[in-house]
């Protein structure tokens, strides 16, 4: 994976940066003074004009007789030695061009104390250098270790996406990092993004290539958030910041169903409820069939509601609670203020309150009349009818009761009677022939 062509424009923008106006030291020795000034005239002349071969001579006589004649020869020497690297078609001397840029480094580190200033545009030459090298990886990533050491951050943000592919190349061919430790340093290269983001700098960039990594390395997945993330939270229950990440990256992944989004699920929403996590905890427990858990975490949910649809859908929740705990009548309570709050919901709530009366017939069955036991099912009908649920309707009518029934008992279709037990409503009676 390469890392964007944005970075091409990276070393325009590191040379525009130094200034070039300190004290010139040239030799007391009038000849060697001479010498000094006349090839750093050739060199720079060779270099205004692009002849960074030519320009090397000149140069590298300055480098090593006259070491601190001023900085300036250190701060051109890597754009000659770049451009010298660049215009040679032998591999074997191209090296030789770029291991004298990163020399040319080292020397000015040895005789000024300014590394800070141009520790980026030395990762930056790693990295164009030696991202494909196997065996100088290790020492690009020292360069960019070492530029977060001294600065905190990077100047130009999309190093931070080279910075990444490095750490992505020296994992695939040297195995140098375990899974845990390219996600440590993928979170802490975002971090600098972030950083950097709330600076006001671009940093959609550097993002894009730490996302696209990140796929490319498969670093993350379900698997991975469950056996190592998972045991490493539960090792630490009240790693905040460790709850966050698994959160995001199960959403991320769509890792929903582990226990490890539930664990840090958990931790979150002790710590800063809100509507969303204590809807989708609750929603948790009551898959897991954890219905007393989850009850309490719905009631919270609806006091974080935001809107009447928001708490349309934590009553109906809650009357799914109730009804799985036997509490018929705080079921329907439930589902009939759903239906309340949202019109929408009226169809699943009418549905669930037909359910819940033609389960309630040995509850309510009295025994002594036919008629009465059997009105369960009229009341039932009509909560289906109102839902428009036309199967609840046919199997709630099959169990209304027989003319036969209604005659026996001196009833009659079309008279009122009230059904008693907790459902407590006064229907019409109706028969099923």
């Amino acid at each position: 994976m390469k890392v964007k062509s944005v970075l091409a424009g990276f070393l325009t923008i590191m040379m525009a940066g130094f200034a070039q106006a300190q004290e010139w030291n040239w030799p007391s020795d009038p000849a060697e003074e001479a010498r000094a000034r006349e090839l750093n005239a050739a060199y720079t002349d060779y270099m205004k004009s692009e002849q960074f071969v030519e320009a090397t001579r000149g140069l590298n006589w300055l480098l090593t007789n006259v070491p601190q004649v001023n900085e300036s020869i250190y701060i051109n020497g890597v754009n000659v030695y770049a451009g010298a690297a660049n215009a040679s078609s032998d591999a074997a001397q191209k090296r030789v061009y770029q291991d004298s840029v990163m020399t040319v480094f080292e020397l000015r580190d040895k005789y000024y104390d300014n590394e800070s200033r141009w520790a980026e545009n030395r990762a930056y030459y790693a990295y164009n250098f030696w991202k494909g090298e196997k065996d100088k990886l290790e020492e690009a990533l020292s360069y960019f270790d070492r530029v977060v050491e001294i600065n905190g951050n990077f100047n130009t943000p999309t190093l931070v996406g080279a910075y990444f592919d490095l750490v992505y190349r020296h994992s695939a061919y040297n195995k140098a990092f375990t899974k845990m430790e390219q996600l440590e340093k993928y979170e802490n290269l975002k971090a600098l993004l972030d950083e950097a983001e709330a600076e006001g700098k671009d940093v959609s960039s550097p993002k894009s290539t730490l996302e696209q990594l990140v796929v490319a390395m498969e670093l993350i997945d379900c698997e991975f958030i469950e056996n190592n993330l998972g045991p490493k939270l539960k090792a630490e229950p009240e790693n905040l910041m460790l709850a966050q990440q698994i959160f995001k990256y199960s959403v991320q992944y769509k890792c929903l169903n582990s226990s490890s989004f539930l664990m840090a699920l958990e931790l979150i929403d002790n710590d800063n409820p809100t509507f969303s996590t204590s809807q989708v905890r609750a929603m948790r427990y009551m898959q897991n069939r954890e219905y007393e858990k989850a009850q309490p975490i719905l009631e919270k949910a609806l006091s974080l509601a935001e809107n009447d649809k928001q708490k349309a859908e934590v009553q109906f929740d809650l009357a799914k609670v109730h009804a799985q705990a036997g509490r018929k009548s705080a079921a329907r309570s439930a589902a009939m203020e759903s239906a309340k709050l949202d019109s929408d919901k009226a169809s699943d709530a009418y549905t669930m309150v037909g359910q819940l009366y033609m389960g309630s017939f040995n509850d309510c069955k009295g025994g002594e009349s036919r008629a009465k036991d059997y009105s369960i099912y009229i009341a039932a009908y009509n909560a289906f009818q109102r839902a428009g649920n036309n199967d609840g309707m046919r199997d709630a009518r099959a169990r209304f009761p027989s003319k036969e029934e209604l005659f026996t008992e001196g009833l009659q279709a079309g008279s009122t009677i009230s059904t008693g037990c907790w459902i407590g409503e006064t229907v019409t009676l109706a028969t099923r022939d």
